[in-house]
């Protein structure tokens, strides 16, 4: 028997978890939720990227630890395709700044409310981005910061 729409939320947690797969969780589960449900992180594994506090949707991915990958855009709740990450995600593709969402924002590293909001506040104030570069224009975002968002980003 089918449960009742919004009963629940189904996020994938892959990457070095000690139990990987599909978790089913309740409705404004967290980040730090989906890691506990899929057994926690592995020692030695790197979460620093992870925002354990961010509320997830259903059909995201969590992916812990996984060097080079990317976060991924929100899966079908958010509306965009592909999946979400708390942490990095695997290889999809790089994040709208003229269409994400300040939660889908929230995904990358370093990235907060605060800062999502700049970044929509830069491209309601200046129609849109026309290049990743413009990102400098944005306060709170520096040249580390920068270098680390370039790849994960596009106009």
């Amino acid at each position: 028997m089918a449960s009742a729409p919004g009963a629940h939320i189904v996020v994938d947690v892959s990457g070095k978890v000690l139990r990987p797969g599909i978790q089913e969780l309740p409705p404004g589960s967290r980040v730090a939720d989906a890691l506990r449900a899929a057994g926690g992180v592995r020692e030695g594994a790197d979460s620093t990227g992870l925002n354990r506090a961010r509320v997830l949707t259903d059909g995201e991915q969590v992916v812990v630890g996984v060097p080079g990958a990317q976060p991924a855009q929100a899966g079908p709740a958010g509306g965009t395709g592909g999946s979400a990450g708390g942490g990095r995600a695997g290889p999809v593709a790089p994040i709208s700044l003229n269409a994400a969402t300040p939660e889908q924002l929230e995904t990358l590293p370093g990235v907060g409310p605060v800062l999502a909001g700049h970044i929509i506040d830069y491209r309601t104030e200046h129609g849109g981005y026309r290049s990743v570069d413009q990102l400098r224009e944005v306060s709170g975002i520096g040249d580390r910061r920068f270098a680390e968002l370039r790849p994960l980003v596009r106009p």
